[in-house]
């Protein structure tokens, strides 16, 4: 792999464990897609740094477990601000 993949993995893993960040919000930090951070992610950082590829998972499947809820209120503020 090549060597600025392997740094990128890790600073968007580095990015989601500081800032509890989800998917979207280090992709848009690091100028890259959504899919890129999430292959990075779950399969790259696997073989470069497993202890930072686990912490990362912790919070991407936490994000994962709330999202319906961050869903729910991006509707709610949404219809709140037509009135």
């Amino acid at each position: 792999m090549k060597e600025y993949i392997e740094e990128r993995a890790v600073e968007a893993a580095r990015y989601i464990v500081e800032r509890k960040a989800t998917v979207r919000q280090a992709a848009k930090e690091l100028g890259i897609s959504k899919s890129t951070v999430h292959k990075d992610i779950t399969e790259r950082l696997l073989g470069i740094n497993p202890a930072l590829a686990a912490q990362a998972r912790q919070v991407l499947d936490v994000n994962k477990s709330e999202r319906h809820i961050r869903g729910g209120m991006a509707t709610k503020e949404k219809y709140l601000h037509r009135q």
